[in-house]
């Protein structure tokens, strides 16, 4: 691994991540740079999304648990919140120099912690979590389970007993200093809907049932009143066409999940052929 040792390398490395689409200099480029890590809540734009059940599903997250006896779901409690400076600093940015370890440090943090949304923190997150990742991986791979994680959800399947998994998460968790949220530990077996991050997984992969119901509904107004009558009706603002917009990424993903879906190819056709009218 490369070390950056005099000023002007640390400088030459930092010019390297062409971090501003400003047209800088090399001075002015760094003063910026560190201005920034010092006076990170000013440059940071801080929402709140309230929290949904299910969330943005990855159809390959889901494929592993198909069909399987027992679902196991857990969740990291405060998963981001305790990711903080001695984590980064230690586990991601070591091979730096001390000024450059710092530096990149407080630019991927937000008051002291991982900041949940910005676009650093999942490949920091994951870096982190890697041999805890490898070390569940090969354990579970011994005693035939299933395992992935999305973030701070930790999923497991087959057949066994979720006492004995949980326990061995819990020991691997406290090393890295997190801990299982207890309100979130769901045993689900398979005479249940079994759901992984939002996607049915009992005997195919499938979005639930109440997320294409809800797409049915929409399309059975907009097809017999129409979409400005139906906008209406629902006392919505929206523009037709962005309505349409919206309606065709709700179908797009149901068919991520499962392309052979005949009947939302077909609602994903006349949603198309309503776009190109509107134009």
């Amino acid at each position: 691994m490369q070390k950056y040792e005099t000023k002007e390398a640390n400088e030459a490395f930092l010019l390297s991540l062409s971090l501003f689409n400003e047209n800088l200099d090399a001075k002015e480029y760094i003063r910026k740079l560190y201005a920034i890590s010092k006076q990170i809540k000013e440059n940071y734009f801080v929402f709140k999304i309230p929290k949904k059940s299910g969330g943005t599903t990855l159809k390959e997250n889901a494929l592993v648990h198909k069909n399987k006896v027992v679902l196991l779901k857990l969740d990291i409690e405060n998963f981001f919140e305790n990711i903080t400076f001695s984590h980064v600093y230690e586990e991601v940015f070591y091979i730096y120099p001390e000024n450059i370890r710092v530096l990149l440090t407080n630019l991927c943090l937000y008051d002291n912690y991982l900041p949940q949304g910005a676009p650093t923190s999942p490949y920091i997150s994951n870096i982190i979590m890697r041999d805890f990742d490898e070390k569940i991986g090969k354990w579970c791979l011994q005693k035939k389970i299933s395992y992935t994680r999305y973030s701070d959800d930790l999923t497991f399947s087959g057949d066994f007993e979720p006492n004995e998994v949980i326990k061995k998460v819990k020991e691997e968790l406290f090393k890295k200093h997190f801990k299982i949220n207890k309100k979130k530990i769901h045993v689900i077996k398979n005479h249940s809907q079994q759901r992984v991050t939002g996607v049915v997984v009992n005997k195919k992969i499938q979005v639930s049932k109440s997320y294409r119901k809800e797409i049915r509904k929409e399309m059975y107004y907009i097809k017999r009143y129409g979409i400005k009558s139906h906008l209406e009706k629902i006392h919505s603002q929206t523009k037709p066409q962005k309505y349409l917009q919206s309606l065709s990424g709700k179908i797009a993903y149901v068919l991520m999940i499962n392309k052979e879906d005949k009947e939302f190819q077909r609602y994903k056709q006349e949603i198309d052929k309503m776009k190109k009218q509107k134009q």
